[in-house]
């Protein structure tokens, strides 16, 4: 074919044409697999970036990021012009005068290789080819890359043809936009606007032209020339930055020498420096969306979006701040129980052997040191109680000490954790989440994940099965022993006699409401046998419990293991009239180009008679009105006035292990929960470790708080009024007790764990002498 042209140069050059075209084909289309992937046309229109979502409560404050690559995109006009400028001057001088492959300044960089001062021949198209769509990784290679030398070869190509399509498709302050938002600047800081925030924290248009200088020469090297690991490398290579800045014009002489003499004057803005429980947040709000994720096949840590959550800021900082504040007293108040005694302790009381190295032996630590020492146990537990310089986690915050791994340990075991989770009953949005005490150094959720005991917390499902059953909240019951005989799962007969916290009986006869009140087991035994425990089991599973429960006489004084979560949620069903809501902690998502692509609202359903709802909520306020309540405490913080009403219910379980409180007003329903995560370790005695003396204190508090700030929609006042017809006798006042010493008991003999007294000796505020003076029909001293 080209031997008809007889012009040999005519010829030679048709067929250099020619096979430029064959090349081109074949690389385009990966001719027998020779040359790997290249971008195609819809590539070079939608180029993928791995973009960070970025985490939002429902006031639109930033809380967290979820992020392969931290990387937040600009447009162009949102860039500095120093940053443009530095890296013109620096990596592509003809940046504006070549079409993506600037010859010129190849042969002249292969030149200046020549004499010695290396230098790169790529235009800052061609390295936004190589960022965009990765052409030095392996998937870009094909069988030619495994050839040295034909490697380079065949990626360079592809790069040229990369960077001519993307002049074709895109202008150069679009390209430019688009390189400097996907190049890497170390430290987990991709693109301009991470890089910027994280070094300087600035925004990339308020950069300096010393700054920007910083930017830009990391470029060379994010790891040699980075500002925080090698300050004088980075400066020295900032002010080489800076002198290609002042030959190509763009600052003066003066300038330059001005420039060159400052610091870094760093500002690092850590992006995991938030407060210690949006880790808690973020992880909870991963979970929640793990099935939306997989449904849709959207990968939330490199899409872009924008996750909004319905938990309000300024209550999640005032639940935080008090969390902080009540944690770091508690926490003392157990150190100083046990004072130099170990506190892991069995049912009698011993101390349990071997329970710190058994959990050594689960440490990572503990299975490198037994490879290097060849499993001689004694040698590595040797090795971890020698004393060393570390870092741990105080009330006082992070502290440098000289410990060993054994007291680092048995520091770590012996903390209290909690939980604390606050929801609006009417549809569903989770406005509070605490997980933890600190995220860093305890990943388990304590609202979610943790399940634990929840005592006396569990009454109020007996007492709404009695309502079910017909009965009223004026009907009586006496306190007196109680025997119990059933069949266990084995089929054998067991006798359940449950005690009172006080080992006492009063033999008095008591309304459903005060006797709810008061916390009694017995009365509350007498209940569960007249009902059915497996009736029970079903109340709580309808009103929100998920979790599994067994069936057992004691089901009703929390021998079960539930979360802060589940309780909260059936807690909510009383106060929204018997209707169930499923709790929200996403409200909407939108895509990264702020579309809305989802939102999520309450699912509702009818699970409890209304008049038997609203009863429930009044028979809550009585742990606070009836005489000897468990929930009198309150009264010591300014919650009342106004009118207020709170409902709420303490519970301890077992031996100090676990101190609840769930409160309810008509605003919001909110749980707590306080215990180790080792549940060996424990308060002692009732003084200390009940659920009114370390869960209650936490709510009332973090309530007395939030009355401060009307704002934020949670105020003082009445329960919502009946919207049914209270057909059931409910107002029969108790008789008025001069000193009252109210407990939560919960003492269980079968098939779960003693629970301790929650007494308080208190006597009654006027007001409350007052009314029960005008209701009290007769007075029992």
């Amino acid at each position: 074919m080209f031997k008809r042209v007889k012009n040999k140069v005519v010829r030679y050059l048709l067929i250099a044409v020619y096979s430029l075209i064959v090349l081109v084909c074949a690389v385009q289309l990966n001719f027998l697999w020779l040359f790997g992937y290249s971008p195609t046309k819809k590539d070079i229109v939608l180029p993928t970036l791995h973009i960070s979502s970025e985490l939002y409560t429902a006031d639109s404050v930033l809380i967290g990021r979820y992020f392969e690559e931290d990387r937040d995109p600009v447009g162009y006009d949102s860039i500095s012009e120093n940053i443009l400028n530095a890296l013109i001057a620096t990596e592509d001088v003809r940046f504006y005068k070549h079409k993506g492959v600037d010859f010129i300044g190849l042969f002249s960089s292969v030149i200046s290789t020549l004499r010695g001062d290396k230098r790169g021949g790529s235009t800052i198209t061609q390295q936004l080819a190589k960022n965009l769509y990765r052409t030095r990784y392996n998937q870009s290679q094909g069988l030619l890359g495994r050839i040295p030398g034909a490697r380079l070869g065949v990626t360079k190509f592809k790069e040229w043809m990369t960077a001519y399509k993307l002049e074709s498709r895109y202008e150069k302050n679009e390209i430019i936009a688009m390189y400097l938002n996907t190049v890497s600047f170390s430290n987990n800081a991709y693109g301009i606007k991470s890089a910027s925030l994280r070094y300087f924290n600035k925004q990339p248009n308020r950069l300096s032209a010393v700054e920007a200088a910083v930017l830009i020469g990391m470029l060379k090297g994010t790891t040699l020339y980075n500002p925080i690991r090698n300050p004088d490398k980075s400066k020295e290579r900032r002010n080489v930055v800076l002198r290609q800045m002042q030959k190509e014009g763009y600052i003066s002489e003066e300038q330059y020498i001005s420039f060159s003499k400052e610091p870094l004057a760093l500002n690092v803005n850590n992006p995991e420096r938030g407060g210690t429980n949006d880790s808690y947040l973020r992880a909870a709000v991963e979970k929640w969306l793990e099935k939306w994720s997989q449904e849709h096949d959207i990968d939330i840590y490199t899409a872009g979006l924008k996750i909004y959550t319905t938990i309000d800021s300024r209550m999640q900082q005032l639940a935080e701040e008090t969390v902080s504040k009540q944690m770091e007293g508690l926490q003392k108040r157990l150190d100083n129980a046990w004072r130099n005694e170990e506190p892991w302790r069995d049912k009698s009381g011993a101390v349990i052997p071997g329970f710190l190295e058994d959990k050594a032996r689960r440490l990572p630590v503990f299975i490198s040191l037994m490879k290097q020492y060849n499993d001689d146990e004694e040698k590595v537990f040797q090795r971890m109680r020698e004393p060393k310089k570390m870092t741990i986690f105080t009330w006082e915050g992070d502290k440098e000490v000289e410990m060993s791994t054994m007291d680092s340990l048995k520091h770590y075991v012996s903390m209290l954790n909690t939980g604390v989770m606050a929801m609006d009953p009417y549809n569903g949005k989770i406005k509070v989440w605490v997980g933890g005490i600190n995220h860093r150094y305890y990943k388990f959720d304590h609202v979610n994940q943790a399940k634990r005991q929840a005592g006396s917390t569990f009454k109020p499902f007996v007492y709404l099965t009695a309502l079910e059953h017909g009965m009223e909240p004026c009907d009586k019951y006496e306190d007196k022993p109680v025997r119990l005989d059933f069949v266990n799962k084995q089929g054998e007969k067991e006798v359940w006699e449950p005690k009172n916290a006080d080992w006492s009986f009063s033999y008095r006869n008591m309304s459903l409401r005060w006797a709810m009140a008061r916390s009694l087991n017995t009365i509350t035994a007498q209940i569960t046998k007249d009902v059915g425990w497996d009736k029970i089991v079903e109340t709580a599973h309808r009103c929100g419990i998920v979790s599994h429960l067994e069936s057992v006489p004691s089901v009703g004084l929390g021998s079960n293991d539930v979360s802060v979560f589940e309780m909260v949620n059936a807690y909510a069903t009383f106060m929204n009239a018997g209707k169930r809501v499923e709790p929200v902690l996403v409200s909407e998502i939108y895509d990264s180009e702020g579309h809305r692509i989802a939102s999520f609202k309450t699912k509702e359903k009818q699970v409890v008679d209304p008049e038997n709802a609203w009863l429930m909520t009044y028979m809550l306020r009585g742990t606070i009105e009836e005489p000897q309540g468990t929930s009198q405490a309150l009264w010591e913080w300014d919650l009342f006035g106004d009118e207020n009403q709170i409902g709420g219910k303490t519970g301890t379980s077992s031996d100090y292990v676990d101190g609840w409180y769930m409160g309810v007003t008509k605003d919001l329903v909110a749980g707590v929960w306080v215990g180790c995560d080792e549940q060996s370790i424990r308060f002692k005695n009732s003084q200390t470790g009940e659920g009114s003396k370390t869960a209650l204190p936490i709510y009332a508090t973090f309530m007395e708080e939030l009355y401060k700030r009307p704002e934020l929609g949670v105020t003082k006042g009445k329960f919502p009024d009946p919207k049914v017809e209270i057909k059931k006798k409910y107002n029969c006042p108790s008789p008025r007790i001069r000193i009252e010493i109210p407990s939560d008991s919960t003492a269980v003999e079968l098939d779960t764990e003693n629970e301790n007294p929650e007494s308080l000796l208190t006597l009654p505020l006027p007001e409350v002498e007052e009314q029960e003076r005008t209701e009290t029909d007769e007075i029992e001293r």
